[in-house]
C-alpha cells in the first residue's frame, strides 16, 4: 500500500470532518517517560490519583492499545469571536472558553470515529482506538513531536494560529510515515508565566497542577486551599489567563464549528445568577456541557469563592446567605469564607 498517499487522503477526510490539522506521530514515548514519572513523584498532579495509578502507561501507547505503531493526532479549533468577561474581579463569572459550548469529548470522539470508518473503507479492517482526553494519553507530547505545533511555556500545545484548539488521537497499527516536529517560537516571551494568577507555571514548561485554577475548579474534589481562594477571583470553571495574554492567540481565527459556540449565556452570566440555579436547573441547562461533570456541589463551591472575591453588594451577600445552611459541608465552608470576606457574618 502507498501509505504516503493514504496519509494525504486521511488529511483530506479530516478536513471535511472539521479538523484543521492532522499529523502522524511515532508511538515511542520512552524519552518523555522519565519526565512524566518525575512530575508524578513530586506530587504535582494533586488529587488526580488516576494519573499516578496509570503511571508509565501514559507513555506506552502499545500497552494501552496492543499493536499500536503510530498515533494520528488531530486538532480542532474552539476559538470564538465573542469578547470575554474580565478575569480576576467583578460580578461576572468567568468560564473557560472551551467549556462554554457542547462537550468537546462528544464532538471530537464522534468525528474521530467517522474518520476511522473512512480509513477502514479504504484499507479494510485495521487495528485502532480513538481518544479524546478519555484515557492515559500524552496528547500534547504526541501532537508536538509530529508538528501540530510546539509546546508553549505554559505547557499547552501552541501554534502560529494560537492555542485555542482541542486534540484527539487515533492509536493505530498502520505503519504510516511520521511527521517532523516544528521549531518552537516562544523566544524570550514569558507572558503566560507572568500572567498566571496563582503562580502555577513555576518556570518555562513546568506546571504545578495543585496551584492551577483549572485544576482547582475542575479536578480538585475537596475544599479549595484557603490561601488560593482570593487568587481565583471570578474564575468559576477553568482559567484562560495564560492563553489570553499569548501573542500567538492574536492570530487565531474563529472556529466554524457551531457546537463550540457559547450556550445558556455562559459568556455573560453573573455570579449571583449562576449561584441561584437549583440542582435541576444545573442539570438541565448544562446537559451536553463538560461543566456538568463536576456536579452541582462543586459548581456551588466554585461560585461561592467567586462571590467571596466579588465587589460587596446586597445581592452578593443575600445570595451567599441563602446558601449558608446548604446540606453540603463543602458548600457551607466556602459560603462562610465568602461571607467573612464581606464582613457579613456578624450582621
Amino acid at each position: 500500500m502507498d501509505y504516503r498517499a493514504l496519509v494525504e487522503r486521511i488529511r483530506n477526510w479530516g478536513q471535511e470532518l472539521g479538523f484543521e490539522g492532522i499529523v502522524i506521530a511515532d508511538a515511542d514515548l520512552s524519552a518523555a517517560e522519565p519526565r512524566l514519572l518525575d512530575w508524578l513523584a513530586q506530587g504535582r498532579h494533586g488529587e488526580m490519583e488516576y494519573m499516578a495509578r496509570h503511571g508509565a502507561l501514559r507513555a506506552r501507547p502499545a500497552e494501552l492499545k496492543p499493536g499500536t505503531l503510530r498515533v494520528i493526532s488531530c486538532r480542532m479549533s474552539y476559538a470564538v469571536a465573542d469578547a470575554d468577561p474580565p478575569t480576576g474581579e467583578g460580578a461576572q463569572a468567568y468560564i473557560a472558553r472551551y467549556a462554554r459550548g457542547r462537550d468537546y469529548h462528544k464532538v471530537l470522539r464522534s468525528r474521530l470515529q467517522r474518520l476511522c470508518e473512512r480509513i477502514e473503507g479504504e484499507v479494510g479492517a485495521f487495528g485502532y482506538r480513538v481518544f479524546t482526553d478519555s484515557a492515559p494519553v500524552m496528547e500534547v507530547e504526541l501532537a508536538v513531536r509530529a508538528g501540530i505545533g510546539w509546546r508553549g511555556k505554559h505547557t499547552l500545545a501552541l501554534s502560529r494560529s494560537g492555542s485555542w484548539f482541542f486534540l484527539g488521537e487515533i492509536y493505530t497499527d498502520l505503519p504510516l510515515p511520521i511527521d517532523a516536529p516544528l521549531a518552537e517560537h516562544c523566544g524570550t516571551c514569558q507572558r503566560c508565566i507572568d500572567a498566571c494568577p496563582t503562580g502555577a507555571i513555576t518556570g518555562p514548561y513546568q506546571l504545578d497542577a495543585r496551584r492551577c485554577i483549572s485544576y482547582l475548579t475542575i479536578e480538585h474534589k475537596s475544599a479549595i486551599p484557603e490561601e488560593l481562594r482570593p487568587l481565583i477571583g471570578n474564575r468559576v470553571y477553568g482559567c484562560d489567563d495564560c492563553q489570553l495574554v499569548c501573542p500567538w492567540n492574536g492570530f487565531a481565527q474563529p472556529t466554524a464549528e457551531s457546537d463550540f459556540e457559547p450556550r445558556n449565556g455562559l459568556e455573560r452570566s453573573t455570579l449571583v445568577e449562576l449561584f441561584g440555579w437549583t440542582e435541576a436547573q444545573f442539570d438541565e441547562r448544562l446537559r451536553g456541557s463538560p461543566i456538568r461533570r463536576i456536579g452541582y456541589e462543586r459548581w456551588l463551591r466554585n461560585i461561592a469563592v467567586g462571590l467571596g472575591n466579588a465587589p460587596s453588594s446586597p445581592d452578593v451577600i443575600d445570595a451567599l446567605r441563602a446558601r449558608a445552611d446548604h446540606p453540603s459541608a463543602l458548600v457551607r465552608e466556602h459560603v462562610q469564607w465568602a461571607l467573612s470576606r464581606h464582613d457579613a457574618l456578624a450582621t
